[in-house]
């Protein structure tokens, strides 16, 4: 008998263009062949609707659905609102970790948790549309 294959993680968001950007300059990804951005001024129909970053010049990984409305976890500070789901990335030594965090922030990542000093250092970021994501050394 076959399994199903994961094919991609989809993400909902209010702005599929602009946090397909975030995750495409944080994660190194490409844009699926058609969904790259407009020219300047142009209509960008695929960037208010649906977007699909792939590794690149392979397969699929992150996908971005529109949505006309999205409650922001309140995940780690209080489970009011729980995250549902979080994206894990590694880099291989605290020092990596550390040079990571003026990227991510430079690129509207929003700080939710630190643990340095861990058995596995973390930090714990919300994505622009506030969906959290874990950088942790691993």
């Amino acid at each position: 008998m076959t399994v199903p294959k994961l094919r991609q993680t989809v993400l909902d968001t209010t702005d599929p263009r602009a946090l397909a950007e975030f995750y495409r300059e944080l994660l190194g990804l490409e844009y699926r062949a058609g969904d790259e951005p407009p020219a300047p001024g142009a209509d960008d129909p695929l960037g208010r609707d649906w977007l699909v970053l792939c590794e690149p010049g392979g397969a699929p990984r992150l996908a971005f659905q529109h949505v006309a409305e999205l409650p922001r976890p309140t995940w780690p500070a209080s489970r009011e609102i729980p995250q549902q789901l979080h994206l894990d990335l590694c880099v291989g030594s605290v020092a990596e970790l550390t040079a990571q965090h003026p990227r991510v922030l430079a690129l509207g990542g929003t700080p939710l948790l630190e643990r340095l000093d861990d058995d596995e250092p973390l930090r714990v970021y919300a994505d622009p549309a506030g969906h959290p994501f874990c950088i942790f050394v691993g």
